[in-house]
C-alpha cells in the first residue's frame, strides 16, 4: 500500500492530509486493493454500488448506453481521480453509468459507510474526508454542468472550441494534453470520429489550434471563444 501513497495524496477525497498518516487512515476506513485487467467491467449500469473506487494505476472508462445501443463516453479517468462518489450519495445507489478497465489497473475500494460514520476511535479523519466528499460532489456537479453546456452546441467546432478552451482554463495552460484518443474524444462529444477529425485539421489549418496525438496548443484563444457565440 504504501508505494500508493503519492497517489493517494493527489486524490480530492485525501486533500490536506499527510502520507503520514494513510496507514492508520486506511486501516479505518477498510480500504481494500484490487487488481483489473484490461476490458474487465468494474461495475455495470444496474448494479449495486456500496464503495468509492480510486484509481492508483491504469484507465478507467466512464460509459451510458442509451436505449439504442450506442455508448457515450462520460469521463475516461487515471491515477489519483475517484468513480463511484455520486452514486453511493443516491439512496438506491443504483448505477446508472457502466464502469470498465481500459488499461490494466489498481483500483482502491473504499466502503463509503466507512467514510461518513465515525470509527468508535475518536479518529480525527472523518471530519475530514466528508469536507472533502462534499466537495468533491459540488466539482462533480460542476463539471456534469459543463458536459451538458458541450452537448447542447450543435456544431462540431462549437463543440471542439468548448472541450479545448475547458481543458485550457482546467490547466491553466494553452499547451496540454487529453486522456482521450480520437474515438474516445469522438464518443465523448457524441459526434462522427471521421467528421471530427476533419473539423480539427481545418482548425489546425486555420490557426486556432496545434496538435500532436493527444497533445494541443491553442494558438488564438479569442477567435476559439468567438465559435461559440
Amino acid at each position: 500500500m504504501e508505494q500508493y501513497y503519492p497517489i493517494l495524496k493527489k486524490c480530492a477525497l485525501f486533500r490536506n492530509m499527510g502520507e503520514k498518516d494513510f496507514a492508520s487512515l486506511m486501516n479505518c476506513l477498510g480500504a481494500q486493493i484490487k487488481s483489473q485487467e484490461a476490458d474487465e467491467y468494474v461495475f455495470l449500469a444496474g448494479d449495486e454500488v456500496n464503495y468509492i473506487g480510486i484509481i492508483l494505476s491504469g484507465k478507467i472508462e466512464v460509459a451510458k448506453e442509451s436505449l439504442a445501443g450506442n455508448k457515450h463516453i462520460v469521463a475516461l479517468l487515471g491515477p489519483a481521480d475517484m468513480f463511484g462518489e455520486g452514486i453511493v450519495c443516491t439512496l438506491k445507489r443504483i448505477s446508472p453509468v457502466t464502469v470498465q478497465v481500459k488499461e490494466d489497473a489498481k483500483i482502491l475500494t473504499v466502503p463509503y459507510e466507512r467514510i461518513i460514520r465515525s470509527c468508535g476511535n475518536s479518529c480525527v479523519y472523518h471530519i475530514s474526508l466528508i469536507r472533502n466528499m462534499m466537495a468533491v460532489l459540488g466539482e462533480k456537479n460542476l463539471n456534469l454542468n459543463r458536459k451538458l453546456e458541450l452537448l447542447a452546441f450543435k456544431g462540431m467546432r462549437q463543440k471542439l472550441a468548448s472541450f479545448l478552451l475547458s481543458e485550457a482554463q482546467e490547466r491553466n495552460s494553452n499547451m496540454f494534453q487529453i486522456m482521450l484518443n480520437r474515438t474516445e474524444l469522438a464518443a465523448y462529444l457524441n459526434v462522427s470520429r471521421t467528421s471530427m477529425c476533419r473539423e480539427l485539421a481545418r482548425m489546425k489549418e486555420e490557426g486556432l489550434i496545434d496538435f500532436y496525438a493527444n497533445s494541443f496548443k491553442l494558438l488564438d484563444k479569442e477567435r476559439l471563444a468567438r465559435c461559440l457565440e
